[in-house]
């Protein structure tokens, strides 16, 4: 029987086994009896070397530098300099992993690159930024780069049991929307209850609802007046189904941000050098905010375009996501929204939102809206351990999921304890959902109840000053192993109170920065400091 040098473990096939064992034994002049190990060992070759450790064979965690939704998006490009091209798209997103776009940062990218996801506008907190650079980076590589491994839909497919879900919506039907703020208010938020019937759609408190909105009619008819065109003509909708100019542009087509393709279609079309200035001005620097695509249709007016090449040039009309206000515990077969109705004026034009406005004046009770379910992502929701503190920070419609959250706690009778943080603009208009958390304070659910309505005093006060008021309590809670929980927006509230969490660790908890900083990064990695952000 013939000595094995080359243990079965080691990553060899028979050719290469038997090779390197008639290596080592005529190397060494070995007999069939020998001591392979002691000879392996005195040639400087360990059974480690040979085998692969466990440890050596595992791949190596990978690091994303960029993934900082603080970076300026500058920053992230040069991070990720050299990366393949699904690494180069991800520094490209927000990196605030919401969801909002069906996956996360990496696996929106991944699928991307793969060519399994073709919209390239769906991180809607980096908005036009992000977009154009995910085409320049796809540009630079002259391909939508190699196959990255299949990108999931943010840990979920997303479907419930049914087969609802973002590419298969749920025909519901709104019950109400009701406004919040009392008269004199400079805000009309709403709460929208709608119906989910028997569709056994499924959805856990921290989940977002996806809402499939359809643009304002009148905006609609303003722009097919525009490029002279018929409502009634029949075009190919997306899809590829047949559909009149008017159903597809209402329910297919983002009117709000300009692609490049309409500015360039514009810019060659066009023969007034001060329009021209501003097409090439605006391909290059981005439009102003608020501008929007029949803003461009009206700079380049009587210009021939076919309602065909018009619609080319538009960018997909991506559902909207909005933070799940209810627990299905407590409501059954409904499911409820907080949502804030965007209306403005630009160039003596009124500006709306698009589902903002179709859900507070478009849709009326009884009507169809498409909806699906978003899963949380990142255990934004209640502690698995009910015994657990919960501070939860949600100023204006940032409050949707924590209402949720109190409902959830309420149904299973959770002892943890629970404080809010609620902040607006006057205490008399827009305290939403007074009457419900007053309730709840009654009832000893809501602990503690802490509110900052900026407008109300010579100084404006915001949550973040709530917290530093009461940072030796909120470290108390902390310390007792409390969960933190941050709804709202990503740019000025969450990075304010992040900064506020900071320095009420630093200074109740008598650390130095760099301590404070790596105890909320703790935090962050057990899922006790998570955010709704975007």
């Amino acid at each position: 029987m013939t000595t094995s040098f080359i243990p079965e473990s080691a990553p060899f096939n028979e050719e290469q086994r038997a090779w390197l064992n008639g290596f080592f034994a005529g190397m060494m002049g070995i007999s069939p009896g020998g001591n392979a190990q002691a000879i392996m060992q005195s040639a400087g070759v360990s059974g480690e070397m040979l085998t692969g450790s466990e440890q050596a064979a595992e791949p190596e965690e990978e690091d994303f530098p960029w993934h900082d939704a603080a970076l300026p998006i500058v920053d992230r490009m040069e991070l990720a300099e050299g990366r393949p091209v699904e690494r180069r798209l991800m520094a490209a997103m927000a990196q605030l992993d919401c969801g909002s776009c069906g996956y996360l940062c990496q696996t929106y990218s991944e699928a991307i690159a793969s060519g399994e996801e073709t919209n390239l506008t769906l991180c809607s907190p980096g908005g036009k930024e992000t977009s154009k650079m995910i085409k320049k980076v796809l540009k630079e590589s002259d391909s939508n780069g190699a196959p990255a491994k299949p990108a999931s839909v943010n840990g979920s497919n997303g479907a419930d049991e049914k087969g609802y879900s973002r590419k298969n919506p749920y025909p519901a039907k709104l019950i109400e929307s009701r406004q919040l703020n009392l008269e004199g208010s400079a805000k009309d938020t709403r709460h929208v209850a709608i119906d989910l019937g028997d569709s056994g759609v499924q959805y856990e408190v921290g989940d977002a609802l996806g809402v499939y909105a359809t643009n304002c009619s009148e905006l609609v008819e303003q722009i097919i007046k525009t490029i002279g065109g018929s409502g009634a003509m029949m075009v190919i909708a997306p899809d590829g189904s047949p559909k009149t100019l008017a159903s597809t542009v209402a329910e297919d087509y983002c009117l709000k941000d300009p692609s490049d393709e309409l500015l360039e279609l514009a810019l060659g079309r066009v023969d007034d050098s001060h329009a021209k200035a501003t097409l090439a001005r605006m391909l290059e620097e981005g439009v102003p905010e608020g501008f929007d695509v029949l803003d461009v249709l009206e700079l380049v007016r009587d210009v021939p375009i076919s309602a065909t090449e018009f619609l080319e040039t538009l960018s997909p009309l991506n559902p909207r996501l909005y933070s799940i206000a209810s627990s299905q515990k407590h409501v059954g077969n409904q499911v409820h929204l907080t949502v804030g109705k965007v209306f403005y004026e630009r160039e003596g034009r009124l500006r709306k939102g698009v589902a903002s406005t179709m859900l507070s004046d478009r849709l009326q009770s009884g009507e169809n809206l498409r909806v699906f379910v978003q899963p949380n992502h990142g255990g934004f929701t209640v502690p698995q351990d009910p015994t657990k503190p919960m501070i939860m920070v949600g100023p204006g419609t940032g409050i949707a999921p924590f209402m949720a959250f109190l409902q959830e706690r309420e149904a299973t009778n959770a002892a943890g304890k629970n404080w809010l943080f609620f902040g607006d603009q006057h205490q008399s208009t827009d305290f939403l959902y007074e009457g419900e958390l007053q309730r709840y304070v009654d009832t000893g659910l809501l602990s503690r109840l802490d509110t900052a309505f900026s407008r109300d005093g010579d100084k404006k006060v915001y949550v973040q000053d709530r917290m530093r008021e009461h940072g030796e309590t909120l470290w108390q809670w902390l310390s007792e192993g409390a969960h933190f929980y941050v709804c709202g927006d990503a740019s000025r509230m969450a990075a304010d109170v992040d900064r506020a969490l900071k320095q009420v660790v630093a200074e109740y908890g008598k650390m130095d920065d760099a301590a404070a900083e790596e105890y909320v990064k703790t935090m962050t990695k057990e899922q006790r400091y998570v955010r709704d952000v975007y």
